[in-house]
């Protein structure tokens, strides 16, 4: 179960993955018979992608005011990080977990797709007016003001992580309720709890990095995973099934977006309404989405000798991702958290596991996630706080959402993610005591 921290590692950039441990329902135990003292230490080596095509709502005088969707950019967001994780037991079938990465890097990079450049993209071909009371307030369009800029040959790219950027400690405690190996009559049964601190530096989405100056990683949120596995052996068959659920809390000094209300160019829609009493930071900040999630599959033995077994792993996985406001594909390049639609993940992982002798084992794993379409701007406009019925952007500006900016987050000039996928790659070293 230690690997079940790999789970929570992944809601700081808003994207789930899955336990990569040899076995989902693996505890440290000690006062054993024959065994005082279980022990066991994950090093890991972890690489992952994400690939998301990024589309733009647009209502064309052509078709009658029929919403259409328009392709703008590629998306791409790499990810390497070093992973340490520990885990020993405090009594029989019954241990405690601590780990913590190091965030190598955390790069992500813009690209037109085909057919679209700077002179026909609505990015850089974004019309507003200056003068109706700021980019929160809808008014008729007539002049040019790129959101951002895009190389036509070329990506807009930011850079985060780096040697000395640790990521999110995390603590375990898990509990086998019926242990197999102790009684052949019942499954292994085991329920955790893993709590995932906010240690790492804050990630500032407004601030500008290159490779010689990269940003932090860390989000600021407690992260609470329950959950529950099943495995039971059968001949040289394991089958397994896990569910899990993950509560965030948002901690002290969570970044809001109206931390950096003057960033140039302006990425707020009303920032004069940052900081009053209606539009605090807890209305205005992070929200870390709700992820559930359930996973299937079984283990095989293609080897099974007293000191050497070799085993194949193969799984299915689906998690839930809830709406929130959080780092998604658009906020680099938007330079802030975004409200972001819910969407299901559904893929599958396959594994192999060589156990070298009683205290070492290598394990290599290759994970494939698709994303379900989903928006990536999707602020509210305000909130009805004289009761009228309605938000009023005129007669009442104080009604209107700091966050809210027409040009991104009005219907029909909102951006989506679609064909969007996950890939890992993972190598862990065990050792066990």
């Amino acid at each position: 179960m230690s690997r079940l921290r790999a789970v929570v590692a992944a809601l700081t950039l808003g994207v789930p993955f899955v336990a990569t441990a040899a076995d989902v329902t693996r505890v440290a135990s000690s006062f054993e018979d024959e065994d005082p003292f279980g022990m066991f230490i994950d090093a890991g080596f972890a690489h992952s992608q994400r690939r998301t095509k990024i589309v733009r709502e647009v209502l064309p005088e052509s078709t009658g005011g029929t919403r259409q969707y328009e392709g703008e950019l590629w998306y791409r967001n790499y990810d390497t990080r070093l992973n340490l994780d520990v885990a020993f037991g405090i009594a029989q079938d019954v241990e405690l977990s601590f780990g913590l990465p190091l965030v190598l890097l955390q790069d992500e990079s813009w690209s037109f797709v085909e057919g679209r450049n700077s002179g026909n993209s609505t990015i850089t071909n974004n019309f507003v007016r200056n003068n109706c009371g700021g980019s929160g307030v809808p008014c008729s369009l007539t002049t040019r003001e790129p959101l951002f800029n895009v190389p036509d040959n070329g990506y807009l790219e930011t850079f985060r992580g780096g040697l000395t950027r640790l990521g999110n400690a995390r603590f375990g405690f898990a509990w086998a309720i019926f242990n197999q190996l102790k009684d052949e009559t019942k499954p292994t049964w085991t329920v955790a709890l893993d709590y995932e601190a906010p240690t790492a530096k804050l990630l500032d989405p407004s601030f500008v990095t290159s490779k010689e100056q990269r940003g932090d990683v860390g989000d600021r949120v407690h992260k609470y995973t329950i959950s529950t596995a099943l495995s039971r052996q059968i001949g040289l068959a394991e089958p397994y099934f896990r569910m899990h659920y993950t509560i965030p809390v948002r901690g002290p000094g969570a970044w809001s977006n109206c931390d950096n209300r003057n960033v140039e160019p302006q990425n707020l829609g009303h920032p004069q309404n940052c900081g009053t009493a209606d539009w605090n930071r807890k209305e205005t900040g992070i929200q870390a989405p709700h992820i559930a999630g359930v996973m299937f599959g079984s283990e095989f033995q293609v080897l099974d000798q007293p000191t050497r077994k070799f085993k194949l792993d193969l799984r299915a996985i689906s998690n839930y991702v809830s709406k929130g406001r959080y780092y998604n594909e658009m906020s680099g390049a938007l330079r802030k958290l975004l409200a972001t639609g819910d969407y299901m993940q559904v893929g599958g992982q396959f594994a192999l596991t060589a156990q070298i002798s009683d205290f070492l084992s290598v394990r290599g794993s290759g994970m494939f996630l698709y994303n379900t379409d989903h928006v990536l701007t999707d602020e509210k406009i305000g909130k009805d706080l004289d009761g009228n019925g309605s938000v009023d952007i005129t007669g009442n500006p104080a009604e209107l959402n700091p966050n809210f900016d027409y040009r991104t987050d009005f219907v029909s000039r909102r951006f989506l993610a679609t064909e969007s996928k996950d890939f890992r790659l993972d190598v862990t070293a065990t050792l066990r005591f």
